[in-house]
């Protein structure tokens, strides 16, 4: 930092800390910054996380942020702008709607920088109504998207949001995680035994929640359409109440005589371990995701990626050479694209997983998305002295 620069002082505001990419997300850059010597604080309703604020000795505000109560809302805000000013915080960042809004009020009140990140598309409702709930995410002096996907979605649907505003910062894959040499061969045995996996039979897995736009159905219909049968297919999520569609999903393995080479499995852990033995990873969404995770963790494991070619995908994954893109919703395409992955040589294969987690390591490490952050709130609260 130049001797004449302002250090932020920040305040991340979420409605909750108990789980997801945007908690983790917070998390990360919190911890980042702390480490960097900047003083930092988060506001949200709380949850399992905080505990990982509490162990950085980075302080956390507790409101009920995640309510869409207009009278809760103003009430946050108020209480926001009091924590603001005892804490000499100059910079504020809302990563989520409802509190998205307070903290706006509140830093306006404060008299301090604001800056959003849009984590995704947002439902945008009936003729678009929920455009004018959704649109303080555009209000940052400077907005953060996590794609190319989400800027495009930005630019189209919010055309009063200039362009310059907005800062690419891509999520990340936590590489100390998800890194081949991580992993023990006492866990890999552990996932091989949970998995009831055979040693001479390559492994595809699709992780995520068990939801249509997931695209679980677009995997088995594929799975049917495959010249390759020599497979083992691990479909592992929670469904979440979502039993009509696991019973489909269920049904239609049975209608292609599938059962013996499709494991349906609930919520699972040590996803790195389950990554590791698996010969493919899979991303089958029929909706655009606004990052996913899922391909840049599997590359970072070194494991051939095969994704739809839609949403942040086309950002992380280099077709042919860090993976494989498929066309969005299309039964065969897949097929096509997993009898190519199992088609490959170890010297193909090898080729790939070295690419993959060049770049993993290149582009998508959480180093990288934090350092990112933080020179964007440099920027935020230094634009005056710098005209």
């Amino acid at each position: 930092m130049k001797n004449n620069e302002i250090e932020p002082v920040v305040l991340q505001v979420l409605p909750e800390l108990e789980t997801g990419g945007v908690e983790t997300g917070t998390i990360e850059v919190a911890t980042a910054l702390k480490a960097a010597g900047i003083k930092n604080f988060v506001a949200s309703q709380g949850g399992r996380m905080v505990y990982e604020l509490e162990k950085n000795k980075i302080g956390h505000l507790t409101l009920p942020l995640k309510s869409k109560n207009i009278f809760t809302m103003l009430s946050n805000a108020n209480k926001l702008a009091q924590y603001i000013k005892a804490n000499n915080i100059n910079i504020v960042h809302a990563r989520s709607r409802a509190p998205a809004w307070s903290a706006y009020w509140a830093a306006k009140k404060a008299g301090v920088h604001y800056v959003t990140t849009f984590h995704g598309t947002y439902g945008l409702g009936p003729l678009g109504i929920k455009k004018l709930y959704n649109r303080v995410m555009t209000y940052g002096e400077k907005v953060i998207a996590i794609s190319n996907h989400i800027k495009n979605h930005i630019l189209k649907n919010y055309p009063k949001t200039e362009e310059s505003k907005i800062r690419l910062i891509h999520r990340c894959a936590d590489i100390e995680k998800f890194s081949p040499s991580a992993v023990t061969q006492a866990r890999m045995i552990n996932k091989i035994k949970e998995y009831n996996i055979a040693d001479d039979r390559p492994v595809l897995l699709l992780p995520g929640r068990v939801t249509r736009w997931k695209g679980q159905h677009l995997l088995i219909e594929a799975l049917h359409l495959m010249k390759n049968q020599n497979y083992y297919c691990i479909i592992a999520g929670d469904a979440q109440g979502r039993q009509k569609y696991l019973d489909y999903l269920k049904k239609l393995a049975r209608k292609y005589k599938l059962d013996d080479r499709i494991g349906f499995f609930g919520r699972y852990q040590d996803v790195p371990a389950l990554m590791m033995v698996s010969t493919v990873v899979l991303s089958t969404a029929i909706e655009p995701e606004a990052f996913g995770r899922i391909s840049i963790e599997g590359q970072a494991m070194g494991k051939i990626v095969v994704a739809s070619n839609i949403g942040g995908s086309l950002d992380t994954i280099q077709d042919g050479i860090t993976g494989k893109l498929f066309e969005s919703n299309n039964p065969q395409s897949l097929a096509d694209a997993l009898d190519w992955a199992l088609s490959l040589n170890k010297t193909e294969t090898k080729k790939i997983s070295d690419s993959a987690i060049k770049n993993v390591r290149e582009h998508f490490t959480k180093q990288i998305m934090c350092d990112k952050t933080i020179e964007v709130y440099r920027e935020v609260v230094n634009q005056n002295e710098n005209k």
